[in-house]
This record gives C-alpha cells, structure tokens and sequence, in this order.
C-alpha cells in the first residue's frame, strides 16, 4: 500500500510538473525582440501619401484633465474618460515610415490590446494569451520588454479550449482589458477572479518593475460559478467585471457583464452595487464631472452616485434588433458611448435588423422644447451594417467603422465578404438633428480607431488581399473633413499582423501603435 501511495504521489508530481512545463513553453517570451513574422514575403511595403494633402490641426476635444487618470488621452484605450479616441499629438504622415514589430508570447502568441502610457514615455500594455493575460511595459523606442505582470486565464478561456470554440473568447471583454492608468502611473483593472488590482510601474537602480499595490475582493458583489479548470460542474451565475473607471472625486466605478454597476472607496474599501436587471454591459463606459455613460443591450443610461451607490439619472431605450450580427460581440450596440460637443453629447450605435444607427442625445439637462434624442442617423448598406468598434468624437462630429461580415483571426477565411465603409455624421449647430457628411468604402474589420488633433487625420487600420489569397496590412488615414485616403503605411502580411479587435494608439511622440493578433508594431518617422 505504501508503494501505491508513493507510486500517486510521483504521478500527481510528474503532472503537475508537466504541466507547469507545458505552461513556460506557451508562455515564455524573453526582454529581447522577436518580430513578427509575415506570411508572405515579396510584397511592396512602401508608405504612400496624398502629396496634395495638407495637414490641418483641429481644435481641442474640450474634455478636462481628469485629477485620478494619468495624462488624458495616454490613461484608457479610447484616449480618456470620454472615450474619444481623439490624440492631440500629430499622427503618421510621411513616405519614410518605418515599422517596428515585437511578437508576444512564447509558443503561444498573445494579443496585444490596449495602450496606455507611463509619464516616462513607456508604453504599459495588455495582451491576452491562452493561459493568461500579461501586462507588459515595453521600452518606448526599442520595443524591449521592462517589466511584466501576470493576470489570471478568464474562465472563458479555459471553455473556449474545452469546447474548441474561440467565439467564446471574444465575446467576453472580462479580464482587464478596459483598464486605466492613473496619475501615480498604477494600471488599476479588475481580474478575471473578480479583484479590483493597482499595478504601479517603478523604476529601482535602472530597472523597472510592476509590482501590485493594492487589491480588493469584489467575489462578495460579482457572482462568478463559472466553468473553469477548479469547476467543471457550475450551478449558479457566472458575472465578471468588464470595465473599471475613476470619478472625479477618486471614487472606482465598475461594471460587470450582466448589469451590475458599482463603486470601490478605494480609501475605506466600501463598496455600493446596483443592477440593471435583465441587461448585459460588454463596452467601457465614458465619465464626466456628473457621472457614468454606460451603454446596456437593451438602453443607454447616465448614472450618478447618491451616497456611492450608482443611481439611474435617466435612460434612453434604443432598437437593440432581433439578434446577434456577424461583426458585433452580442445583441445590443457594440460601441462605448462617447462625450463630444465639450461634453454636451453623448452617442452610441443602436443594433438595427437592417441597419445600424449613430443616435446623439443631450448628456446633460434636455433645452426646453427639444428630447433627449437629437438625432437617429441609419448607416452603412442595408443588410450589411454592423459595428463592434468606439466611434471617434470631436466638436460636432461623430466617425464610425463598419465591421459587418467580420469574426475574429482564429476562424475568419473568406475575407471578401468584409463589407467595409467609414461614415462621418455631423451634429447640426441648431440641434434639429444631424447629417451625414462623407462616406468612404474603406474596408475596416475590426479596429479601434484614432483621431489626430495634431493632423487631421483619422487613422483605420485596413488590408488589402493578395493574389494568393493572403492579407497585406496596413495602417490607412483619412481625412477629417473629406474622408479622402491620404496616407497608407504596409506593415505586414498573415494573421500576425492581423489587428483583430485591438486599438490604434498615438503616444506623446507622434509615434502610432497597433495591437496585433500576435503582438504590437509601431509605426515611426523613419530616418
């Protein structure tokens, strides 16, 4: 007997062994650069301009240095708390654009997702993996890898591997990809074991470190019996936090996937908590000195805080469709609500049968006379209009992509039937409603896309298909005020390069950065 319990005891041993080895060799990614790898080789990867083109700055959004959120548009992945997507640095602009890669991971590559920006200049980024998702700070020029943090595999993952199915994955938006860097450059998200986590970036004797601050346990307010490798048999409500955001006074809003809406004191540790009954929040939310803009599948809201808890201020239903379409994460709008017009608009996208809509309303106190709702703009073709993506915000006008026809990189083959399209809708200066102002047919699956202040130019991210059937990828601008190209930068060929649902960020620098299926690029003024 003895033996049979040494011989268990060596067996639990070599497993968990093996296990632990299989997980390094998925996992394991040096400091050092490895660039990403192209499918196709051959191609012309040469950045082309619009030489009649000129550069036009645009005026400020309006939006006010938040006192908790690091510099602006440097702190979230739509470039602050009014989610934007507007950088005031001047993008890419030149035929010597030169691309810089890192891929991330080890045998198993990770996605790179979400940018933000410490007060050295480093970018500190999310990238999600099989096992685990990974914050890493970068090194702003070289690309190497300072630091890293590892997060908890979401459940979600863990299905999605047992089931062999990758649209579980990417209809969860859990885990800590809508996090934010403060002013104390922490990244402050929420885990995929429901811990609210700051992660601050420090640099000790010329190295740099991230090292975990403070955490709290929201397992007491976020039900979460979900399917995972310690619970293969869940028998209750499977919730996670989605999206975490400071107020003003430095209270921490969260949201979770099935509708509840709290605040953390991150001085007391108090926690209030509501819930939308019914409803399911898979967007960020954007935030103002009044309160939350949070978008539902079923209605758009502003809530407030009355004593911490969150409190619905009013409610906007919207035609959330009959379904789920191809090209967007669940049945409801796929956008996060963004402030314009120096915060006296809130738009969103509605999830229309036959085609989407761009709805504005009034954020704030509705003008005698006038409803909540400004304006309903359809856009995009009939049976082929649907979107997953932030539309960009500034002034009057609102730009959105169209990312009908689109699934992910795992599983996605016919890329001709990606529709495409940008539109830009302006609000009329009277308010009476508003008006589409340009159409272009640019061919955008999935990106989050950015605006630069600094040029005028809004930057997609695009392929073009090669006659052997691969993808050629590139960085595309238009202009602000025709939606004319006029700049496209190459960066690469295949499903590395492959955006793949990750944003577009513009540091300080003007240098721009793109998350990729298997990494990140960057995207310089070459020499």
């Amino acid at each position: 007997m003895r033996k049979f319990f040494i011989f268990l005891a060596s067996l639990a041993l070599f497993l968990f062994a093996g296990f632990h080895f299989i997980k390094w060799r998925m996992d394991h990614e040096g400091p050092e650069v490895t660039p990403l790898a192209m499918s196709t080789d051959g191609v012309d990867l040469r950045p082309w301009i619009d030489p009649t083109f000129t550069p036009q700055a645009l005026l400020p959004t309006g939006e006010p240095q938040h006192p908790f959120l690091a510099e602006t548009d440097t702190s979230v992945m739509h470039a602050g708390s009014w989610e934007t997507d507007a950088h005031p640095a001047e993008g890419i602009f030149s035929e010597n654009a030169k691309v810089l890669t890192r891929r991330a991971g080890g045998k198993s590559a990770r996605q790179c997702a979400t940018f933000t920006f410490i007060k050295a200049g480093h970018p500190l980024i999310l990238c999600g993996g099989l096992t685990s998702f990974r914050l890493q700070l970068l090194h702003k020029d070289s690309l190497e890898r300072l630091a890293y943090f590892d997060l908890p595999m979401r459940p979600s993952t863990f299905e999605a591997m047992v089931k062999r199915d990758t649209r579980i994955i990417f209809s969860d938006t859990s885990g800590g990809a809508y996090f934010y860097l403060d002013n104390q450059d922490r990244a402050v998200l929420a885990d995929s074991k429901q811990r609210i986590r700051r992660i601050q970036a420090v640099e000790e004797n010329g190295s740099w470190a991230l090292k975990l601050v403070d955490s709290w346990d929201m397992l007491p307010y976020v039900p979460n019996d979900c399917f995972h490798y310690n619970n293969l048999w869940p028998s209750g409500e499977c919730d996670a936090i989605t999206t975490v955001m400071p107020d003003y006074t430095g209270l921490i809003w969260w949201t979770t996937r099935n509708g509840r809406v709290g605040s953390l004191d991150p001085e007391t540790g108090k926690v209030k908590v509501m819930q939308l009954s019914g409803e399911e929040i898979q967007n960020s939310f954007a935030l103002d000195e009044t309160g939350a803009y949070i978008v539902s599948d079923h209605a758009m809201y502003l809530l407030t805080l009355e004593d911490g808890l969150p409190t619905v201020k009013w409610r906007l239903p919207y035609d959330r469709g009959t379904g789920r379409k191809v090209g967007s994460i669940n049945q409801g709008s796929g956008t996060s609500p963004t402030l314009l017009g120096e915060g006296r608009y809130i738009t969103f996208a509605d999830n229309a049968d036959d085609r989407i809509a761009i709805i504005v309303a009034h954020a704030g106190d509705v003008p005698d006379g006038q409803t909540r709702q400004i304006c309903r703009v359809p856009v995009f073709a009939s049976g082929a209009s649907a979107t997953d993506n932030s539309m960009i915000g500034h002034g009057r006008t609102i730009i959105l992509e169209n990312n009908h026809g689109y699934t992910n990189a795992q599983i996605h083959k016919d890329y001709g039937s990606v529709t495409g399209g940008v539109v830009r809708v302006d609000v009329r200066e009277d308010e009476s409603g508003c008006d589409i102002v340009w159409e272009s047919d640019l061919k955008v699956p999935s990106v989050v896309p950015k605006l630069s202040l600094g040029n005028g130019i809004a930057y997609f991210y695009s392929f073009d298909l090669l006659d052997n059937g691969d993808r050629l990828w590139s960085l595309v601008g238009l202009d602000f005020e025709t939606g004319r190209e006029v700049v496209r930068v190459p960066t690469g060929t295949g499903i590395a390069f492959n955006n793949n649902w990750a944003s577009i960020a513009i540091a300080p620098t003007g240098d721009m950065w793109v998350g990729t299926r298997q990494g990140v690029l960057k995207i310089v003024e070459g020499n």
